[in-house]
């Protein structure tokens, strides 16, 4: 019995991952399923860059405002969500495209690293929030360096969780991998262009309404301290919104912890030798090398 085929998508924000794969659904009767650790909440769409529906072209999207932006949606939550949304997609005779730059969710879906579903240590999280973010950062990264590498080093909340994970005795007991046969791209344009790409694409979103969008998250409920934690533009919008930066401290702050966030999100997918990297100016490329993964019968080993 064959594998099911599944293709992901990967690489760093702004570099170009959802228009290929938008592309590659319309050339290979695929659907999209979405690998963002903010894209998954709700109303989190202009400061995310969520996918419009103009943009879909009609493609369906899966795993897009599955969650409210109150509660935390872990990489458990992700996979669990993801594997029954490929599933519906296969039995449909689809192809399932897994798409986005959160590398430990897609790592957690395809098992590359094993899921834990640890429960909350209240005690280890209160002694853990004493501490500054920096030193926690610094004991993750002892502990376990390739997850520091994926989280956002002002981003407490899951830096914590992470510890959470970590100490507790095998919290991580692999599970079966799932019974896929995956063709990796990653997308990665030459870093000046990708460095214009997101200076143009933030300047576009905070045109569009993203410091508006959060005014009403924050109307609807969002604490200051929950958007903070969300990181990246929402941390930037929440430290805006309180009026601890001025907005030219805003636009500044955000355009270099974007650029830091790709330069992790590169380093992150060079571990993974599998991927087939690609600069996404050159499409036919990828289609030929899609077509040619799609033609061939493989066999679990």
């Amino acid at each position: 019995m064959s594998l099911h085929k599944v293709l992901c998508i990967v690489g760093p924000t702004a570099s170009g991952k959802s228009a290929l794969a938008v592309e590659l659904a319309r050339t290979f009767d695929g659907e999209i399923v979405s690998a963002d650790s903010r894209q998954v909440y709700r109303g989190l769409d202009i400061g995310s860059g969520k996918i419009t529906k103009q943009e879909m072209c009609g493609i369906p999207h899966h795993l897009l405002d599955v969650a409210s932006p109150t509660r935390t949606f872990t990489a458990h939550d992700f996979a669990k969500k993801a594997r029954v949304a490929i599933a519906d997609i296969e039995a449909r005779h689809k192809l399932p495209i897994v798409v986005g730059g959160t590398g430990f969710y897609i790592d957690a879906l395809v098992g590359r690293i094993p899921l834990s579903n640890v429960p909350i240590n209240t005690k280890l999280r209160a002694q853990l929030e004493k501490i500054p973010t920096e030193k926690l950062l610094a004991r993750l990264r002892k502990i376990n360096p390739a997850r520091a590498d994926t989280i956002e080093p002002h981003n407490k909340r899951r830096i914590i969780r992470a510890l959470e994970i970590a100490h507790t005795p095998h919290a991580a007991a692999p599970s079966a991998p799932p019974p896929y046969e995956i063709l990796w791209l990653g997308i990665a344009p030459p870093f000046t262009t990708l460095e214009e790409k997101i200076t143009a694409r933030l300047y576009s979103r905070i045109r569009v309404g993203m410091i508006a969008e959060a005014r009403r998250l924050r109307a609807d409920g969002l604490s200051f301290r929950r958007m903070e934690s969300l990181g990246l533009e929402y941390r930037s919008l929440a430290r805006l919104l309180q009026e601890k930066i001025s907005r030219e401290e805003f636009e500044t702050e955000l355009v270099r912890a974007i650029r830091r966030f790709a330069k992790r999100q590169i380093t992150y997918w060079r571990r993974n030798t599998s991927i087939h990297w690609f600069d996404p100016s050159v499409p036919s490329t990828i289609i030929d090398t899609v077509a040619t993964w799609l033609l061939v019968d493989n066999k679990p080993t």
